[in-house]
């Protein structure tokens, strides 16, 4: 028989109850100003779905009655430095925090409400109705709510969304030397998701004070926890990674303070993440003001015996034994959150004078202006002092030829020399004498603290990186390894990291350089082989830079890091960085124009439009085929920033179009540059926009198939003589 040994998690993971002897360890004032935050936040839920059932509200109401006391036990001990985030159910996790921000200290609701505190209320219950005196001047709604000098970095309408951005905040604050700690609040729903689990793992193995804060309210919309996983007990995530871990009753506010309290002590003293669970329960079904029984998912009794367990009711009773309040001075804090939040609400609304009698309306000028409909999609195109210059003006004596990778290194070594914000991320960016093609050589060697090799899980260090820009102390350069690899971190690339800005109001920086190589022509065949160029100009919030040059690049490179936008750079591996080309010799610090192309031939018959790698192969077409094209380099690709200026000079002049790119025809860039082109500019074009690129399919690795799939220059030549 084999000898077997039971194992043992390597961390604690309880089950942690309060008693009376706990609740009377509390400060009456720290009770009283708990139950405070947890009737105004209950009194605000409910003017919210006031307002929904009289379809005030465009889109989901999703309430957090009967939550309240996991966000207000867990809220209450942290301090204004601490980050939170979370889901699409976050008014009362917003609120807690808003409360604490203005008011550290408390408040009491006997002494009326502060004026900064009607303020938050106002603010917030503006946002969720789409207003533009909310917080995110009416952008973000219910599901996104985000005031960032209160900590409040964001909720989030993506299940687990969030996570990956709190790891960001949480590396911040431990790089920076401080013992702030970042919360990151999400359902039983989002515990499955495969970016919660990533992050789960990337902040053990890191280390970051970041608290996994499991809101556990028994369903995901309908679907319970028993039927979705095979462990219900959801904190045993936790040890699975490491990870101290805490189960606690949500109902019981103390008892979530309690645990709280321990998890800060662990996260603050340097001892990573933790992750607390609260067994808790919405009064209502997912959204809206209807129960859960009416949708026939749970009955009635079950929803009495939790109503029954109401953290109000607990509160209230609580203070009553200790004599701390009476029965009507509870009753009045009831009165006090009700009265204020209708008051409030009534600044917002007014009689409908085109509906029937007793119907509302919100007060038309309290609505934002259409205008500012695309404002803050990205920031200022703000180079400040930066040198710029066109790499046409560099001497002969001024550049070398060069290693296209060893440049790529270079610059970003000078730049981490110059600037000690940045940091590096990625798979092996730490190892292998500068990652897998050697593109990070040195950075390891020379800034050990914020080169940082990743483990294989691209949504989590994506996010991670995320989190980093959006808490605006860190520049992070973020490495995806394979172009295909967005599809991996889509959602953090994508709804998370290109959204923000824009979602959140279009105030904030959210300053990140992400660096994609395309492996075409490596022959690593169909799934590490895509251009991204085309998913990435049709997304929201990036820019896009395409060198097709090592001088190109350190410009290009420069420009952007300036940017306080998410920024992509293209980076082409069989066909650039192992080429030679210009390169400057000692200044590594010039800056390229934001949104300029290069003509880098002229001509009159054609307009050659190409990018990357490309721009060579279509210089060399237009030779070949007696052709007098006029190639440009467009360099900028994001809709924001696309040369149009050059393109329609050039158009006037010509009358005709080639678009050329080495990707397939799916994905494509040309696809809205022709369209957009053909818009702009129709009536200089004597004929159809051409376009030359790969075939439908994915390069194969057969080097044959390969070739065949992409974009040719004899493609490139028979284009050009048929246009």
């Amino acid at each position: 028989m084999p000898k077997k040994t039971a194992l043992e998690p390597s961390v604690d993971w309880v089950e942690l109850t309060s008693t009376d002897d706990d609740w009377d360890a509390i400060d009456p004032d720290v009770l009283v100003a708990m139950a405070t935050q947890l009737h105004l936040v209950r009194a605000f839920e409910e003017e919210v779905l006031d307002l929904a059932g009289q379809k005030l509200i465009n889109g989901p109401a999703h309430s957090s009655i009967g939550q309240e006391g996991g966000a207000v036990g867990s809220i209450f001990p942290l301090v204004g430095a601490d980050h939170i985030n979370g889901s699409h159910r976050g008014h009362h996790q917003f609120l807690a925090k808003a409360f604490g921000f203005v008011r550290p200290d408390g408040f009491d609701l006997r002494d009326g409400v502060p004026d900064d505190i009607r303020t938050v209320l106002r603010r917030s219950l503006a946002e969720i109705a789409g207003l533009a005196q909310g917080y995110c001047r009416g952008r973000g709604g219910s599901m996104h709510l985000q005031w960032k000098e209160a900590g409040a970095m964001g909720t989030n309408a993506i299940v687990g969304g969030a996570v990956p951005f709190a790891s960001g905040f949480a590396w911040a604050n431990k790089h920076a030397g401080s013992d702030n700690v970042s919360v990151t609040y999400f359902g039983d729903g989002a515990v499955n998701i495969g970016s919660v689990l990533e992050t789960l793992n990337l902040a053990a193995a890191w280390k970051l004070p970041v608290c996994f804060f499991i809101e556990n309210n028994q369903y995901a919309v309908s679907t319970t926890a028993e039927e979705a996983t095979g462990e219900p007990r959801l904190s045993g995530r936790g040890p699975g990674f490491g990870i101290p871990s805490w189960k606690v009753d949500g109902m019981d506010t103390v008892a979530v303070y309690l645990a709280m309290q321990e998890a800060l002590e662990v996260m603050r003293s340097g001892g990573g993440p933790t992750v607390i669970e609260v067994d808790t329960y919405r009064h209502f079904h997912q959204n809206g003001p209807f129960p859960g029984s009416a949708f026939g998912y749970r009955s009635k009794e079950e929803e009495t015996h939790w109503k029954d367990r109401d953290p109000i009711r607990q509160m209230d009773a609580q203070l009553l034994r200790r004599g701390i309040l009476t029965e009507d001075e509870t009753a009045a804090l009831r009165s006090s959150a009700k009265s204020t939040m209708a008051e409030i609400s009534a600044e917002l609304v007014e009689p409908d004078p085109d509906g029937k009698p007793g119907t509302q309306r919100i007060r038309p000028e309290l609505w934002p202006d259409t205008d500012f409909i695309d404002v803050g999609i990205r920031g200022p195109e703000d180079l400040g002092s930066a040198k710029v210059r066109e790499t046409a003006d560099f001497g002969p004596d001024e550049v070398e030829d060069r290693k296209f990778v060893e440049v790529v290194a270079e610059v970003m070594h000078r730049r981490m020399s110059e600037d000690e914000s940045i940091m590096v991320l990625g798979e092996d960016v730490h190892k292998l004498n500068g990652g897998s093609r050697g593109a990070t050589k040195g950075l390891a060697t020379d800034f050990p603290d914020r080169v940082l090799g990743t483990p294989i899980s691209e949504a989590a260090f994506t996010g991670l990186g995320g989190g980093v820009a959006l808490d605006g102390r860190y520049y992070p350069v973020v490495e995806l390894m394979y172009a295909d690899f967005i599809w991996v971190a889509a959602d953090q690339i994508f709804n998370q990291i290109g959204k923000a800005r824009h979602m959140f109001g279009g105030d904030h920086d959210m300053p990140l350089l992400m660096r994609i190589k395309i492996g075409t022509g490596t022959g690593y065949g169909s799934q590490h082989s895509m251009d991204p160029a085309g998913i990435l100009a049709t997304s929201v919030g990036w820019r896009i830079i395409a060198p097709s040059t090592p001088l190109e690049y350190v410009g290009l490179l420069n420009s952007a890091m300036r940017l306080k936008d998410p920024v992509a750079v293209l980076e082409h591996d069989a066909d650039l960085y192992k080429t030679e080309g210009p390169a400057p010799v000692d200044d590594l610090d010039f800056c390229l124009p934001v949104g300029q192309a290069a003509v880098r031939r002229t001509g009159s018959d054609v307009t050659v439009i190409s990018y990357l790698s490309m721009v060579r192969r279509a210089l060399e077409a237009v030779e070949t085929a007696g052709v007098d094209g006029e190639v440009i380099d467009l360099r900028w690709l994001d809709m924001a920033s696309i040369d149009w200026s050059t393109i329609g000079e050039s158009i006037r002049k010509t009358n005709r179009v080639v678009i050329v790119e080495q990707g397939p025809i799916g994905t494509s860039y040309g696809g809205w540059l022709s369209d957009e082109i053909q818009r702009r500019f129709f009536d200089w074009l004597d004929a159809p926009v051409t376009r030359v690129h790969g075939s439908e399919s994915s390069p194969s690795i057969s080097k044959i198939l390969e070739r065949a799939a992409l974009a040719s220059t004899d493609a490139i030549v028979s284009a050009l003589r048929s246009v």
